[in-house]
């Protein structure tokens, strides 16, 4: 009988402790229980989407003096409810290099002949750049001079030359589209290389066509 009490307070008092253990576990909306290590669970930096308002939130493990919670990281000047302010109306995004990024449609091969506008000149310096880039890049298709295919151009053939009638008169626009997104066999480049460099070889290209 003794054995029976004592097995059945066990059984009780294993439920208990696993009770206790469940709720030790227990999350609320914004709250994950038990944390071992906190840092892993809250940013100390400030977070671009979102704020704590709560000036005490990490008051615990704060090693600060200004009476504020480590986790605290609301912006007040932003109404947004989120620390990054949103851009300003209208304005359009640009790539590292400053350049708008290019949205013209693959198949607006006109339209991008007709508006685009090679914002850089044709020094010295940018035809240069515009040869390397054109040599590392085109001339295993095009040739070096771009009137005769090159290695790669010779194999699969329909290359034309750039002072073709064809294609002589072609405007910058024209050139850096096709560039970009490709034109029958020739693939897109835009991976790899930047508008800057489009644009370089661009200026390469007229030149080539004028021979």
């Amino acid at each position: 009988m003794r054995k029976r009490i004592i097995h059945t307070l066990s059984i009780i008092g294993s439920g208990l402790a696993l009770s206790l253990m469940l709720g030790s576990c227990g999350a609320g909306t914004n709250n994950p229980g038990k944390e071992f290590a906190p840092n892993m669970y809250h940013s100390v930096p400030y977070e671009p989407l979102s704020q704590i308002t709560d000036d005490q939130s990490g008051m615990w493990v704060s090693s600060l003096d200004n009476e504020v919670g480590e986790y605290y990281n609301s912006n007040p000047n932003n109404p947004h409810g989120m620390t990054m302010r949103e851009p300003a109306p209208n304005t359009v995004k640009r790539t590292k290099t400053g350049y708008i990024s290019y949205k013209i449609p693959k198949d607006s091969l006109e339209l991008a002949a007709r508006v685009l506008i090679n914002p850089l000149d044709s020094s010295a310096q940018v035809v240069s750049e515009g040869k390397e880039l054109y040599g590392r890049f085109c001339s295993h298709c095009h040739g070096q001079k771009g009137t005769e295919p090159g290695l790669v151009g010779e194999i699969f053939g329909g290359v034309t030359a750039y002072n073709s009638i064809a294609v002589k008169d072609k405007p910058e626009g024209h050139i850096f589209h096709v560039i970009t997104n490709g034109k029958g066999r020739m693939g897109s480049h835009a991976s790899q290389l930047s508008s800057e460099e489009r644009w370089k070889i661009v200026r390469y290209v007229q030149i080539l066509q004028k021979q």
